[in-house]
């Protein structure tokens, strides 16, 4: 008798077990990128702490396709919940929408979709950013001069947002010029980009780079062709150790910190799993960085 209380124990006690062991992914636009790589890692140091969660985490390498099926495939494993930062708002939306019908909770951080199918969102003001980059280069400027945007990943929410951001500003001001180059958030295509248009004769009298890694990229490419970095206003956004470097030397004017919100995501990971009710929309606020406060802020990596 006591041994087949001992195993109809053991019978109960293995589902609630396995019912605590719980699967998140991640399925992440590219690991190649700094941004993104601090954005995983700030998510699985806070998960790390729950051993009864076991976490995921997929690289796109950059390609939306790619990361449609990484999506689809933490469906098919029975993913718990599922995080996202997708390349695409448009091209993404109908996967996660399947995810999201299937009864997954879906977090999006730091980059939307269009339509309504997830479960919450953390997210920056991107166009308010880019709208107070503008305001400070169209006063740096005095209303005159040309502008060079390095823009993000094209089609992706938080490109789009610093961009229109940005130019719904510029627009307002006749003789403000502002000429658009796609450098996916990436130093290398910056440098390529700026590179190309300085061999072309084009000059400029202020940049606006969407990331400071796109920022560092244009301020490599300017001193190839010796121009002074002090010379030309810059803005750019995350502020990371090279922008607070950069501010300091007098050679990046204006930065804005711009955390991963990956701790925010976990935290809203836990709350699901607890069967708690989370918010549809959580807010990171970023702050300006410019040498009159560059030695009270933190870059994020």
């Amino acid at each position: 008798m006591k041994r087949l209380l001992l195993l109809l124990c053991l019978l109960l006690w293995l589902p609630l077990q396995a019912a605590e062991t719980w699967l998140v992914g991640f399925a992440q636009d590219t690991l190649a990128n700094d941004w993104r790589k601090a954005q995983v890692r700030d998510v699985q140091e806070a998960l790390a702490k729950h051993p009864n969660i076991r976490f995921v985490v997929t690289d796109a390498q950059g390609e939306t396709a790619l990361q449609a099926r990484h999506i689809e495939d933490l469906l098919l494993q029975g993913v718990d919940v599922l995080i996202t930062s997708p390349r695409d708002q448009v091209a993404l939306a109908p996967v996660i929408r399947r995810v999201h019908e299937a009864g997954v909770p879906v977090i999006l951080l730091s980059r939307g979709i269009e339509g309504d199918s997830f479960t919450s969102f953390v997210y920056h003001d991107n166009q308010a950013l880019a709208r107070q980059a503008a305001e400070y280069l169209v006063e740096q400027l005095q209303g005159q001069g040309h502008i060079l945007m390095l823009e993000g990943i094209p089609g992706a929410s938080t490109t789009v947002d610093r961009r229109e951001g940005f130019l719904a500003v510029t627009r307002e001001h006749p003789g403000i010029r502002v000429t658009q180059r796609t450098a996916n958030f990436l130093r290398a295509d910056a440098i390529m980009a700026v590179d190309q248009l300085l061999l072309d004769g084009q000059r400029f009298d202020a940049i606006y780079a969407q990331s400071d890694s796109m920022a560092a990229g244009a301020r490599l490419a300017l001193q190839r062709h010796g121009i002074d970095l002090g010379s030309v206003p810059l803005v750019g956004i995350d502020f990371i150790r090279e922008a607070q470097a950069a501010i300091r030397a007098g050679h990046q004017s204006m930065s804005f910190t711009f955390p991963t919100g990956g701790r925010e995501g976990a935290a809203l990971v836990l709350q699901l799993l607890a069967g708690e009710p989370v918010p549809r929309y959580v807010l990171i606020p970023s702050e300006a960085v410019t040498i009159n406060n560059v030695e009270l802020m933190e870059p994020i990596f």
